[in-house]
């Protein structure tokens, strides 16, 4: 394979898919169009695969650009670190890239960010917000400094660290007959339409391994791909949800109240890092703040778990 490619290329091909446009990025490098086409005709060359699709109107990426963009983004930032990146240099760090589920992402990251700014408010960060599966591979592929997750502990190329316990809770309109109880058990859901993620999600393949060694059987109805659209089913009245309590609505919303489920199911949310490589400083200095931040809140939020051994999620696949 020819290796004969500049840093110049990356940044070309990093322009473009970021503009959209090869007008709009050889304007923002002050080059030509056309040297910015050669440019990237010439890493095309090198990976031996297309990586955009031009059309009269826009470029859109490729779907081995796809997979190709966040390396060269991250290639390109620790470039720029190594040349810039010394702060009596006058440069920059490159931003924590963390790789997170939605709904940690949502609901656990910005207080902690906002506490990190507060001492180094120059820091930028990258978030990745990822189902499951996607995060630990972004991990594992080094696309990520760490990644927030309730997957990985039985990598063995991973590390998992636990920040606290997230149990799964019942999801319903405060005028539903379950809104009146202080907790319910899984059997009180039988006579009520449920609405729950797909298969393919880890929190649905979480749940349904735990419940079937306590012997409880979830009755679906309405499945959906994404937990904020359970949550709209919800407040329409179509249906209760079973959901962790993070993706559930904080505070005192007007419509929707959650109540606790036994026997309880939890997830393990934890931060999953590649094992045998360091952190940069910056990136360790924020995820010792999000340990810091958070032990004090898992702990409390540790609890008996199912029978049959349905305890915390970082097992599940």
């Amino acid at each position: 394979m020819n290796m004969n490619y500049e840093a110049l290329d990356l940044r070309a091909f990093l322009a473009v898919a970021e503009c959209g446009s090869f007008h709009a990025a050889a304007a923002a490098l002050h080059v030509s169009q056309p040297a910015l086409s050669r440019r990237i005709q010439r890493l095309e060359e090198m990976v031996g695969a297309a990586l955009l699709e031009r059309t009269t109107r826009r470029v859109a990426l490729t779907a081995f650009g796809g997979e190709l963009l966040p390396r060269v983004r991250r290639l390109v930032d620790e470039l720029d670190a190594s040349l810039f990146g010394l702060r009596h240099a006058g440069g920059r760090d490159p931003p924590v890239t963390l790789a997170c589920v939605p709904t940690a992402a949502f609901y656990f990251l910005p207080a902690v960010i906002g506490r990190f700014g507060e001492l180094f408010p120059e820091v930028r960060f990258r978030i990745l917000d990822l189902s499951a599966t996607a995060g630990l591979e972004a991990v594992s592929r080094g696309e990520a400094d760490f990644g927030i997750n309730f997957l990985g502990a039985s990598d063995a190329g991973l590390s998992f660290e636990p920040l606290l316990e997230d149990p799964f809770v019942l999801a319903c309109r405060r005028d539903h007959p379950l809104a009146s109880r202080e907790a319910v058990d899984w059997a009180d859901l039988e006579p009520y339409r449920l609405v729950t993620v797909g298969r393919e999600s880890g929190n649905r393949v979480l749940l349904e391994t735990a419940l079937a060694r306590a012997e409880v059987r979830m009755r679906c109805f309405y499945e959906v791909t994404h937990l904020s659209t359970s949550l709209g089913l919800v407040e329409a009245g179509l249906g209760v949800s079973v959901l962790p309590r993070l993706a559930t609505p904080q505070g005192d919303h007007p419509i929707i109240v959650t109540r606790p489920i036994t026997p309880r199911v939890t997830r393990t949310i934890g931060i999953v890092a590649r094992r045998g490589k360091p952190l940069a400083p910056v990136a360790a200095r924020f995820r010792d703040l999000l340990i810091e931040t958070w032990a004090d809140r898992g702990a409390a939020d540790e609890g008996p778990a199912a029978p049959g051994g349905a305890g915390p999620a970082h097992g599940a696949a």
